[in-house]
């Protein structure tokens, strides 16, 4: 019976896989920030009085902010910069099929890979 020998892959083919991970990681944190997708939900909660107790800051707090150079007015926008989660049921369930797609691709690609080797190893048998 004849020892599975896996094909092995050039040097170059390494490099090129490594950079196509690369770059697909990069692509995949990056493209959402430039289509607006990520902190879509952010916005600044206004206060009509920018006081150091309206903001929700205790004395001690408020002491830090002022020591940064900070006033209530210029802190507001940063305090009151909020995420508000809220979620989008069609785009969830999309991605939820999607994911389910892939990994049903994905254990059928490999079941299918895994009877080949199973078969070309012990196909006499």
């Amino acid at each position: 019976m004849a020892r599975y020998t896996p094909p092995e892959q050039s040097k170059a083919g390494q490099v090129f896989d490594i950079a196509v991970v690369v770059v697909a990681i990069f692509v995949a944190l990056w493209l959402p920030l430039k289509l607006g997708f990520a902190g879509a939900a952010k916005s600044i909660d206004p206060l009509d009085a920018k006081t150091w107790d309206a903001l929700g800051q205790n004395p001690t707090m408020a002491s830090i902010w002022e020591k940064l150079g900070y006033t209530p007015e210029t802190a507001h926008d940063i305090i009151q910069n909020r995420f508000h989660y809220i979620i989008d049921w069609p785009t969830l369930i999309i991605m939820a099929i999607v994911l389910i797609a892939y990994f049903v691709f994905l254990f059928r690609a490999s079941d299918k890979e895994y009877r080949e080797v199973i078969n070309e190893k012990f196909d006499d048998k």
